[in-house]
């Protein structure tokens, strides 16, 4: 897995923009007018923006007339995720373990309150 990859979803402006191509493919000044009206961003630097994005691999661009549509690189996000799932098992244990002790938390609360029950029921 590329640094660029992590490098670029490392950017919060980057992440929306990915938000935004998640939906589909949209036209560079649609997403500039959308991260402009959201975040303050200017159209330069918009722009230098998806080509980090596209560099990393996970955005492509194709020509449409003057327009460049961007959109998700399918294959991109494929990486990522398998680069992810090395990992399930790592989370899955931590995750599991404590899902056990909530849930012990919660039996003993249980036998705490109809303890106090039957004490109260017993005077």
């Amino acid at each position: 897995m590329s640094d660029l990859v992590f490098d670029a979803l490392g950017d919060p402006v980057r992440r929306r923009i990915m938000e935004l191509l998640g939906a589909g493919e949209r036209p560079a000044g649609d997403v500039a007018a959308v991260m402009r009206e959201g975040l303050g961003i200017s159209q330069p630097a918009v722009s230098q923006h998806l080509k980090v994005l596209r560099e990393a691999g996970l955005v492509t661009v194709r020509a449409e007339g003057t327009r460049r549509i961007y959109g998700v690189d399918d294959a991109g996000l494929d990486r990522v995720r398998a680069w992810l799932a090395r990992f399930e098992d790592a989370f899955a244990g931590p995750l599991d373990a404590l899902e056990t002790e909530l849930a012990r938390g919660k039996r003993e609360r249980r036998l705490r309150g109809e303890g106090r029950r039957e004490r109260r029921g017993a005077a």
